[in-house]
């Protein structure tokens, strides 16, 4: 009875509590404007780093030559290794031939 007089008088909002015209908006508090504070301030240097490269233009201009990054990309797309990797092609005439028993007809 004491439990169901408490939830008779209770004051909510109407519906669903975070969505529509009187919803229940949380207040702001301290510890989620230092998250937002921190989080803007390590985007921030993520753009700074990536504003200022590492190296310059003519540093980077031959750096994975030696590496042969190109010539290994080629090699695995070859045309016997894609072949390798499909099924055979098939006909309509080599999925029919089983019905072919004896042409005495001809």
């Amino acid at each position: 009875m004491q439990l169901t007089l408490i939830n008779f008088f209770k004051k909510t909002v109407p519906g669903h509590i975070f969505r529509g015209k009187r919803r229940l908006v949380k207040p702001v508090s301290k510890k989620a404007m230092d998250t937002l504070t921190r989080e803007y301030e390590r985007q921030e240097q993520v753009m700074l780093l990536l504003r200022n490269p590492y190296l310059t233009l003519e540093q980077s201009s031959g750096h994975a030559k030696e590496l042969q990054k190109r010539d290994k990309l080629v090699a695995k797309w070859t045309a016997e290794q894609t072949l390798r990797k499909m099924k055979p092609h098939v006909t309509i005439e080599e999925r029919l031939n089983q019905l072919k028993i004896k042409e005495a007809w001809d």
